[in-house]
């Protein structure tokens, strides 16, 4: 299957594997990759040092386009998305910032760049300022995806920018990658698809979990990291809706949580004085660090918090992902031979 994205980005299938903190490790991407697609490496987790080291793993795993994602919003971003063009990834995906910067160091090797966008403008402004496509996020992705559902979103967008889009959220067999298709988007990503394949690290109990829940098991709010986001419905996801951490709790746990990512904790607590809109939403991302590893890394669903999309209800086994890849594939093609048939 060929689209612009398959063409930019020189894989096979418009199939890609986004950036997920503690399960889009080297073994996942490079996995994805292999099967033909695209996998991001999530840098959120790591320091500058880790992330070349991580680069460096998957290299050595495949030979195949990947990528590396930065949430530039957050400690460490900027420096890991730096390494990242040293190291001349092939593609690297930016979010909640202005990547600018990035674009033109990244185009100077000949790599590309996909912007993380929800709505029009923030598309708009990407597409402006140098991005080679756009990974739009719609209302059923896990984490924080937009307050628009994919079926509006993604055509909206499409139809308002000359760039490729990659359709994510929602989005997690062959029907879906027909569907977004015909929105006219060029590619998908697959999160919590993959989060559960044979390859991913995620926790077993919470592989478990997912497969044994249904689309309605998800709740979104922004009581969970600061920011709007789709988490399993988990005790503490309904206790966080009902009282969310306050700023003071969550500037102490944000201290515990930047030595669990190995971010210097003066870079929050300097912060305070001069930037207090933006640290005090740091303080609440790092606060729910601990909860999010407690879920992904120890299967631990009472205490933990785990990013999920509505996808869930669709996901009913854990194959590998070179099974999944397959299945998208030769499902996609089934539906396009019987809409033929439909439409004489």
């Amino acid at each position: 299957m060929k689209t612009r994205i398959t063409e930019l980005l020189g894989i096979e299938h418009p199939i890609l594997l986004p950036g997920m903190s503690w399960i889009s490790t080297p073994e996942l991407v490079a996995a994805v990759s292999n099967a033909g697609g695209l996998g991001i490496l999530a840098t959120g987790p790591l320091n500058k040092e880790e992330t070349r080291a991580a680069i460096q793993k998957i290299r050595t795993l495949t030979n195949k386009p990947f990528g590396i994602g930065a949430t530039l919003m957050m400690p460490g971003a900027v420096d890991n998305a730096k390494v990242a063009l040293e190291e001349q990834v092939p593609v690297i995906n930016f979010s909640l910032g202005k990547g600018d910067w990035i674009v033109k160091a990244a185009h100077e090797y000949g790599g590309k760049v996909i912007a993380t966008v929800v709505t029009e403008k923030h598309a708009k402004s990407a597409e402006k300022m140098g991005a080679d496509a756009l990974l739009v996020t719609g209302h059923e992705a896990a984490a924080h995806g937009g307050d628009v559902t994919s079926l509006v979103l993604v055509p909206a967008i499409a139809s308002k920018v000359s760039i490729p889009v990659i359709a994510t959220g929602g989005f997690a067999d062959g029907r879906g990658l027909m569907a977004a298709l015909s929105l006219g988007a060029d590619a998908i990503a697959m999160g919590s698809r993959f989060a559960t394949s044979k390859e991913s690290p995620l926790h077993q109990n919470t592989k478990d979990a997912v497969v044994e829940r249904d689309e309605n098991q998800t709740i979104y709010g922004n009581n969970f990291d600061g920011l709007y986001a789709r988490v399993m419905k988990t005790p503490t996801a309904k206790k966080a809706m009902k009282k969310p951490v306050g700023f003071i709790k969550a500037a102490l746990l944000s201290v515990k949580a930047a030595k669990i990512a190995k971010m210097p904790v003066r870079t929050i607590l300097a912060g305070l004085i001069v930037q207090f809109d933006k640290v005090k939403l740091l303080s609440l991302f790092g606060a729910a660090t601990e909860k999010i590893q407690a879920a992904t890394v120890d299967g631990d669903l009472q205490k933990g918090v785990q990013f999920i999309g509505q996808t869930q209800g669709l996901i009913e086994d854990q194959p590998s992902v070179q099974e999944i890849v397959d299945r998208v594939l030769n499902q996609a093609k089934t539906i396009h031979e019987g809409n033929q048939q439909k439409l004489g």
